[in-house]
């Protein structure tokens, strides 16, 4: 069955007639061509679909299309671009917090997230709060400083 969905990325109206199982991720991908949200796993265990939702970073790969009927999405296409860099994808840069550039895009929106909602960022709190983010190429320490550096600049 196909059904209209209504919502908001990126600050932009987007609407779409989808299966009702299409997931948000395949949405945002094949409908929208916003291919910066990356399929890593198809298990929901390696976080680089990770969008914000309404503010909140979620894995796009568990959420259905149909349930963002009127809803915001934030992905890394509407966070900052090549002049303008979101301060979180700045210290990614200057940080070297990426590698391969696989798990970036979700590894930056859930940074984003957990700068949001957590005062206190020690080195253990990031780690925790990106535990459904993997990397394979790097062991985190300078995704670690990536999200310690952009903190201060978020919150300046």
């Amino acid at each position: 069955m196909a059904i209209k969905v209504n919502l908001k990325v990126n600050g932009e109206d987007a609407s779409s007639v989808v299966k009702e199982n299409t997931l948000l991720v395949d949405f945002l991908r094949e409908n929208l061509r916003l291919t910066g949200t990356h399929v890593g796993c198809d298990t929901s265990q390696c976080g680089a679909c990770t969008v914000h939702m309404d503010g909140r970073a979620v894995k796009s790969c568990t959420v259905l299309a149909v349930q963002c009927e009127q809803v915001e999405i934030s992905t890394i296409e509407g966070i900052g671009g090549a002049d303008n860099l979101h301060p979180m994808q700045e210290a990614f840069r200057e940080c070297h917090g990426l590698q391969c550039g696989f798990c970036t895009p979700g590894m930056i929106m859930s940074s984003i997230d957990l700068v949001r909602r957590e005062r206190e960022l020690d080195e253990d709190i990031i780690r925790k709060g990106l535990d459904g983010n993997i990397c394979r190429c790097t062991g985190y320490h300078n995704i670690v400083r990536s999200v310690q550096v952009a903190a201060k600049k978020m919150r300046n």
